[in-house]
């Protein structure tokens, strides 16, 4: 029994590193705690003995099963967008603490999380092993069944993902983007002045939730008015297409996105896109300065 305690203490030692890794993997917490259930089992099956580095056998197992838990999912074909959903928002909330899992998702970075979830299974756990917890590659080639060259090449495939193209001049980007955050942040605020004079006169909203004539907002004041002081919280800056954009994912789980026509200097039109197979249409990848990812 004190042989099983100890073993338990030790598993409770690096059960937050784990908790890091299964989230980061499959952007879900319940899931995340599963993986790290499932990895304890393991564990107590084998009871300890012959683990001479218990950190890298307990982060290989829960990336194996995080693994498996990707591709079951892509099997069938609960992919990022339909685990996104908003109606997925309260299948786990007696389980998991909503509050809990947006400070997690925050934490990661909203956008990161979402361009994660595009990503196939084998990618994504290279990725996270490698440019998140500079796991080396010949540690993890044996993890997702590749050669070391072969994984190095994944990981590399997946950054450039991650990072995106962008689609104009890198001067027309970053006033683009400086827009966009100007934007994002006056709507947080409520600066209805400062809304108006970033919009053209005659700016459009198209809003896909909508139906019929109310889909469409046409003018700087309507434009202002709506969305002023109502910018939710995991609002967050992102490429869309290659231009910079507006992703929304509270809890990390992709509910709309805003795709940003600027004219010299004012935001002439905006496309709030949140139909799940427009979305699967859309290339959207994290901002250069909005992740963290290390070179090869």
């Amino acid at each position: 029994m004190s042989k099983q305690v100890g073993l338990a203490n030790t598993f409770e030692a690096h059960r937050k590193h784990l908790q890091a890794v299964a989230y980061r993997m499959l952007g879900s917490l319940s899931e995340a705690e599963d993986a790290v259930q499932e990895t304890w089992l393991r564990l107590s099956r084998e009871d300890g003995r012959g683990i001479e580095n218990m950190g890298g056998w307990l982060t290989t197992v829960v990336s194996r099963i995080c693994l498996d838990m990707l591709r079951t999912r892509k099997s069938r074909r609960e992919d990022s967008l339909e685990t996104h959903l908003p109606q997925s928002f309260t299948s786990q909330e007696n389980i998991i603490d909503p509050e809990q899992e947006a400070e997690l998702a925050d934490s990661v970075g909203i956008a990161l999380l979402v361009v994660l979830g595009n990503l196939n299974p084998v990618e994504r756990v290279t990725f996270v092993l490698h440019d998140v917890f500079t796991i080396p590659f010949n540690e993890i080639a044996p993890v997702v069944g590749k050669s070391e060259t072969a994984t190095r090449q994944l990981a590399s495939r997946a950054r450039r993902r991650i990072r995106g193209a962008k689609t104009v001049p890198e001067a027309d980007f970053a006033h683009q983007r400086d827009v966009v955050k100007a934007f994002l942040a006056a709507a947080h605020l409520g600066d209805f002045d400062t809304l108006v004079a970033m919009l053209d006169p005659d700016v459009v909203l198209r809003d896909d939730r909508q139906t019929g004539s109310s889909r469409v907002t046409r003018g700087a004041l309507a434009l202002a008015k709506q969305v002023s002081g109502r910018a939710q919280k995991a609002a967050q800056l992102a490429l869309v297409k290659g231009q910079a954009g507006i992703i929304v994912a509270p809890r990390g789980r992709l509910l709309y996105v805003l795709q940003f026509t600027v004219n010299q200097e004012k935001i002439a039109e905006v496309d709030l896109i949140s139909d799940p197979e427009r979305i699967s249409r859309l290339d959207l990848a994290v901002l250069s300065d909005g992740t963290l990812v290390n070179p090869d």
